[in-house]
């Protein structure tokens, strides 16, 4: 293969992607809304019944533990602020993707979304090739020096930390009053 580094970040994407939709295999609606403390942060439908995150970035505060989002909060937050969000760096053509805190309310339109938007990334991430794949990209919050790789690698870390999440809060979730 001429882009080993290219295959090797798609097999481990690939492996990622594997093992998060298999966790998240038969997630209901109740499972995808569901709030285990009082102040968690979800998804809520609006006035004109669209979906929307509670907050797009939650609040730390020394004062307090850091908040508690639910799965649909962490599914939105894989698919369309880390995969959707992340591939405008890859090429100037990056379609738009509409309002960023807007996210399906059902489990399954969420997870058809975050298959969406993984395999739009993914696709993205393909295209590169491993020269531009280790290149700097040269646009966005980082500096010269961060290569399409970091990125990558850095959206690996988001699918790996909140995906964990996801599989704790449903191990938590088929246990309540056990």
């Amino acid at each position: 293969m001429t882009n080993p580094a290219t295959r090797d970040i798609l097999l481990t994407f690939e492996h990622a992607r594997s093992r998060l939709f298999g966790r998240l295999e038969g997630l209901t609606d109740a499972e995808y809304h569901w709030e285990p403390v009082s102040d968690c942060i979800g998804l809520r439908p609006g006035d004109n019944g669209v979906f929307r995150v509670d907050a797009v970035f939650p609040e730390s505060s020394p004062d307090a533990p850091d908040p508690v989002t639910t799965i649909a909060w962490r599914i939105w937050h894989i698919g369309n602020l880390c995969l959707r969000g992340y591939v405008i760096y890859f090429f100037d053509d990056a379609p738009e993707f509409g309002e960023r805190d807007e996210w399906p309310g059902t489990a399954k339109e969420g997870l058809q979304a975050l298959a969406e938007d993984w395999e739009h990334f993914t696709s993205r991430l393909a295209a590169l090739g491993d020269e531009r794949l280790l290149a700097p990209i040269g646009m966005g919050p980082a500096d010269s020096t961060y290569t399409y790789l970091k990125l990558a690698l850095h959206a690996l870390v988001e699918v790996s930390h909140h995906g964990g999440e996801i599989g704790l809060l449903r191990d938590l979730y088929i246990r309540q009053g056990v």
